[in-house]
């Protein structure tokens, strides 16, 4: 085995008999811990669970699940599970109705958090000779400390740029020799908008060789055309707040699916409607459960992510599972005349056009009664100035996200930068439906 492939080979090559042995040890004592807390201990003690009621890994379907409406219920605290003096930190998300999720780690979780980040990042080669960028923002966002203390325990030499201000960035990567950069998928495209601008090629003038993308949903065609502009490898990266945050998977160097590192979480793949675990192989609702958090361990906890698991084993040879990229959300789904649609449908079929930029607007209205959905793409400077070449590409790309999604929408090309620009996440959907 080349054990220098692999951060923690004894971890990431164990096999499936024993990963799932340390899987219901680990199960057994989240049980006991959770039920430290108010809520698992009342819902629990009522359902008559306690560790012994977990077996096998599958008695977990046992055990109810939780949803984001408990975590917001028993606002701030009431699934905290340890002692006040043991928590060191707190994330919240920045819900903009209601009360915030909120979640807790001890310094246990941390050190967790952070290993796992670390491994993410050794799988795809970095190393403690890389420097490494990260443009996330820091504070409530998991993004920028995630992964700035990740790259910290890995060896690497850290760059904290946080987001915005995008000549500071690429500053700081001419000037400091930054060979991996942490971004979201929107904004990295923006950013070599920036670079185009100022007249440099991030391919000759910069040391970049590794992208980390993820913390919103984006096509593969989107990924092949940030590693085509900057001349680098881009790994899908995906978490979230209630788990950690980043670093629950990870894409591995074979770029077909990412590694869920299951010795720190159970994913499940259910029917979202009937909530029974779907064959392996078939898209269903994501379900997760950490298994070595201490501070506020979360049971089968629902994301409302689409995926599946990939089957099979990857060449990489590490032996935990994978999951394919995100179809949606089970929550982010329009439904138009009827036709269930995601945005990243749309995304899919836009991103097929070179000439189109990975910038636009799905806008839904109401017109004489009638609901439509308008689509703004921006143009980039591949694109002919003709009126004919106009017309017959927006008749193409009509013609293909009708094959898509069902329905015919009107499409409307927009001058390259029209569009609202962010550094958060990309902003793809306005619903200006009139509400009966």
């Amino acid at each position: 085995m080349d054990t220098e492939k692999y951060y923690q080979p004894e971890i990431e090559t164990m096999s499936r008999p024993d990963l799932e042995k340390l899987q219901v040890e680990r199960l057994k004592k989240t049980i006991e811990i959770a039920m430290k807390s108010p809520f698992y201990g009342k819902l629990y003690k009522e359902k008559g669970i306690s560790p012994d009621t977990i077996k096998t890994i599958d008695d977990i379907r046992r055990l109810p699940f939780t949803t984001k409406e408990d975590l917001r219920g028993n606002y701030p605290y009431g699934l905290v599970a340890a002692d006040m003096k043991d928590l060191v930190r707190l994330h919240s998300s920045s819900g903009t109705t209601g009360n915030p999720t909120v979640i807790v780690h001890t310094q246990h979780d941390l050190d967790c958090w952070a290993n796992r980040i670390a491994r993410c990042l050794y799988m795809v080669g970095v190393r403690n000779t890389d420097v490494f960028q990260n443009s996330s923002g820091y504070g409530m966002f998991t993004g920028g400390l995630g992964f700035q203390y990740g790259a910290e325990k890995l060896g690497c030499l850290t760059v904290p740029a946080a987001a915005g201000n995008s000549l500071r960035q690429i500053k700081f990567i001419k000037d400091f020799g930054t060979t991996v950069i942490h971004a979201i998928p929107s904004y990295a495209s923006r950013l070599y908008e920036v670079f185009k601008d100022e007249g440099l090629d991030p391919k000759k003038d910069t040391k970049l060789k590794v992208f980390v993308i993820g913390a919103e949903p984006h096509t593969d065609e989107q990924r092949k055309r940030i590693e085509e502009k900057f001349g680098v490898k881009a790994y899908n990266s995906f978490g979230m707040s209630e788990m950690s945050g980043p670093g629950v998977a990870f894409e591995c160097p074979e770029q077909n699916g990412m590694h869920v590192w299951e010795d720190c979480y159970i994913v499940e793949i259910v029917n979202p409607d009937t909530l029974e675990p779907v064959a392996d192989g078939e898209v269903g609702e994501m379900v997760i459960t950490s298994i070595d958090r201490t501070g506020m361990p979360l049971i089968r906890y629902r994301s409302r992510d689409l995926t599946r698991f990939i089957p099979g084993e990857c060449p990489c040879g590490r032996t935990h599972r994978r999951l394919d990229r995100f179809r949606g959300r089970t929550d982010d789904m329009l439904i138009l005349k009827g036709v269930n649609i995601f945005p990243m449908q749309i995304e899919k079929i836009l991103m097929d056009y070179k000439q189109l930029s990975t910038d636009f607007l799905i806008t839904l209205q109401t017109t004489d009664d009638n609901d439509e959905m308008i689509i703004e793409v921006e143009i980039n400077e591949l694109l002919s100035d003709s009126y004919q070449d106009l017309e017959k590409l927006n008749k193409a790309v009509t013609r293909a996200l009708k094959d898509e999604i069902l329905i015919t929408p009107k499409v409307k090309f927009v001058a390259k930068g029209s569009l609202p620009r962010s550094e958060g996440k990309a902003v793809r959907v306005k619903d200006l439906r009139k509400k009966f």
